[in-house]
């Protein structure tokens, strides 16, 4: 019992950017902005999606989804290292750690999957037009939105749980702002080297596989939406998939650097920028992203500020 005492600290020390107090002020009141934006802009889009009926369709339904990861995604770590950031304790306990590590990755692996989900609907609604309403009706896009989360927190839960069964030989001291696998398993004290190796190969299949199927999915799109006669029509298609895109590249790059290599190799900052980049930036700029560039969510956003002021 001692030694499990010894390897598990109470608590760890998140050290994040000691050694550079001013980016930490920086960073902590980026995020007392950013945060509040990044809510208010997913609920606004889940408000749009489910108030207005012209939106009730497979991929505001995705969308919607979506939206309640980015919020849930940010809300896993964001207080937390607004918490460190704005205090000289930059501590957190275990169990909090733990619960953060299985909320921050099944949020995460649940969007890997879900956002190569919205380019299959995109290929059908592109390539296959005439099938569309067949194929990706509610009761089937309910049962993909299930094996999606599914796929998620079996992930997650089970890197986690194995993650944190590593011994910490009484190191409690985390070179991050949050707690997250890659950075936890370079901690750890003793043999390593399967950790690291199965989580390669489990991300693979949940961020490498996702990305070919949604980068195959484009190719067909793109080779459809050159065919297609009308230069509105191509602009239109070019318009809606252009902003899945761009959120794609958003999430995966950063994605991919980080858990695809050894955790060992990681260099000491590299984390903290990865972790703010995929965990804060991507889901503040996903409202901007699909409402800047789609004139039927900025109708019905419109649409319903009228009727909030007219009501008043």
């Amino acid at each position: 019992m001692a030694l499990i005492n010894e390897s598990q600290p109470e608590e760890f020390i998140l050290l994040g950017f000691d050694e550079l107090p001013w980016l930490e002020i920086l960073l902590f009141i980026i995020l007392l902005i950013t945060y509040p934006m990044t809510l208010m802009g997913n609920i606004t889009i889940i408000l749009v999606s489910r108030l207005d009926p012209r939106l009730h369709s497979p991929m505001y339904f995705f969308l919607t989804n979506l939206s309640f990861l980015d919020m849930c995604y940010t809300t896993s770590i964001v207080p937390q290292m607004l918490f460190n950031l704005g205090s000289s304790k930059k501590t957190i306990s275990y169990m909090g750690c733990a619960v953060q590590l299985y909320f921050y990755h099944i949020m995460g692996a649940t969007e890997c999957l879900l956002l190569a989900l919205m380019s299959f609907d995109r290929y059908v609604a592109i390539c296959r037009p005439l099938h569309y309403s067949r194929i990706m009706n509610q009761r089937i896009c309910i049962q993909l939105m299930s094996i999606v989360w599914l796929g998620g927190i079996t992930y997650a839960v089970s890197e986690a749980t194995v993650t944190l069964q590593l011994p910490l030989c009484g190191v409690n001291k985390l070179d991050h702002l949050v707690c997250e696998i890659p950075v936890l398993i370079k901690t750890a004290c003793g043999e390593k080297e399967a950790n690291e190796l199965a989580l390669s190969v489990v991300c693979i299949f949940i961020v490498v596989v996702p990305l070919c199927l949604t980068l195959a999915s484009y190719a067909s799109i793109g080779r459809a939406v050159l065919n297609i006669k009308s230069s509105e029509g191509r602009k239109k298609a070019f318009g809606t998939c252009s902003s899945h895109l761009i959120v794609v590249f958003l999430f995966y790059g950063p994605a991919i650097s980080m858990y695809l290599q050894p955790p060992s190799s990681i260099t000491r900052d590299q984390p903290k920028f990865m972790a703010l980049f995929y965990g804060v930036v991507t889901p503040t700029a996903n409202p901007f992203i699909y409402t800047l560039r789609n004139k039927d969510v900025k109708g019905a956003i419109s649409n319903l500020a009228r009727s909030l002021f007219s009501s008043k």
